[in-house]
């Protein structure tokens, strides 16, 4: 049995580098940058008004005195020519400022008189005005490698003329629940079986780092079923394959001796965490594969602790373990074993209006209720003797992709 930390290690060292593809900018949302994203040109290119109003001088323009108004520029349809002495020109949010002005006036501080205008307050140089390259300029390196792309950074990517994007390939997987126990949602049970429901938390956690999923379904506990499904998945070319169930030491967890009979080498098959201690971990070629708990809660459990990170780091992520903070304990947390504990928790605000988390009493790794309620991990170390109310302690934050 090895710890958290060693498993993911040793996960680690047996991935690839990161492969490379260009994606249309429309679909870049959620992937991984694989090439930091330089900018090809200065934005704004020109300096531009940063409100409505009028373009002057800023020495010329003196509360009471007129100004004559000389023309008027936009956004894609700037003044012509220089603006000479005394003039003035109506100016829009964006639009290039005219040769020869230096502030721009809002229009509530300024009165129209036919092509007379006054101004209420004498600005200083360079008021509401956004000076060329005041968001970037050409060279300037807009995004580094290994972030991922949210609608801000896409936003920015767009602005910056990139209509593609490089980003790092999503591995495809490959699902499948073992047990003669399990009958699919919608379906009926008999007397001694129960609803699967590990591949159907499991897809949705995992798809957002995936190119693909391909759900094998309920697998019974059949040697021959089980391999005959297993190899379907390493046939299939899958980067990973992850199977629920028959991961302990009964006499009908066929899942390790029959990954092993079919050229899988195990890594490990106990982690000092809680819950969740039987996961395994082996290669069969560059195909990874897990063997995840049976148990719902060890099952997502394991997925958001040891899946997630690996998933990111296979897809180039800058910080694998994101998101992960300290957070203060609204309840003290008991003391713990000497087996890292998750411990499931809710989120809410104390009294200042800060983010604090509430241990769930219920341990129980079967129990799925419990982890819906939750809104976080509590990441409690090994032996760890209990902390009070106020106490800052790790978290992982759920369903935040």
């Amino acid at each position: 049995m090895i710890s958290v930390d060693e498993a993911l290690d040793r996960i680690f060292l047996q991935l690839d580098a990161p492969q490379v593809e260009t994606v249309p900018i429309a679909r870049a949302h959620r992937r991984v940058l694989a090439e930091p994203l330089v900018a090809t040109h200065t934005q704004p290119p020109f300096d531009a008004s940063a409100m409505d109003g009028y373009a002057v001088r800023a020495a010329e323009a003196v509360p009471g005195r007129q100004l004559r108004l000389a023309g008027t520029s936009q956004a894609g349809q700037r003044f012509a020519g220089m603006m000479e002495q005394g003039q003035c020109v109506r100016i829009f949010t964006g639009a290039p400022l005219p040769i020869g002005a230096d502030a721009v006036i809002m229009q509530e501080q300024a009165h129209a008189d036919g092509n007379l205008v006054r101004f209420d307050k004498a600005p200083a140089a360079g008021q509401n005005i956004r000076p060329r390259g005041h968001d970037y300029r050409q060279g300037d390196e807009l995004l580094p490698r290994g972030v991922v792309l949210t609608p801000a950074r896409i936003s920015l990517a767009a602005s910056a003329n990139a209509p593609t994007l490089a980003v790092t390939r999503r591995p495809r997987i490959a699902l499948l629940a073992t047990g003669d126990e399990l009958v699919a949602p919608g379906g009926t049970p008999g007397p001694d079986q129960i609803i699967a429901s590990n591949s159907y938390g499991l897809t949705p956690l995992l798809s957002p780092h995936a190119d693909k999923i391909v759900d094998l379904g309920i697998i019974p506990d059949d040697r021959r079923a089980l391999e005959s499904a297993l190899l379907g998945a390493f046939d299939y070319g899958v980067e990973i394959v992850v199977t629920t169930g028959g991961a302990s030491v009964g006499d009908r967890d066929y899942v390790r001796e029959v990954l092993i009979d079919l050229g899988v080498t195990l890594d490990f098959w106990k982690l000092m965490m809680r819950p969740g201690k039987p996961l395994m971990f082996g290669t069969r070629g560059s195909t990874l594969v897990f063997g995840l708990p049976g148990n719902p809660v060890s099952a997502l459990v394991t997925a958001m602790v040891v899946l997630l990170p690996t998933l990111r780091q296979m897809t180039g992520h800058a910080d694998p373990f994101w998101p992960q903070f300290g957070l203060p304990l609204a309840a003290p947390l008991p003391p713990n074993g000497p087996r890292r504990h998750y411990v499931r928790a809710t989120l809410d605000r104390n009294e200042r209006g800060l983010l604090q988390a509430t241990p769930i009493a219920e341990t129980d790794s079967s129990h799925g209720m419990s982890l819906a309620q939750a809104d976080a991990l509590i990441v409690q170390p090994e032996d760890d003797p209990g902390q009070p109310a106020g106490a800052v302690v790790d978290v992982i934050p759920m369903n935040w992709g």
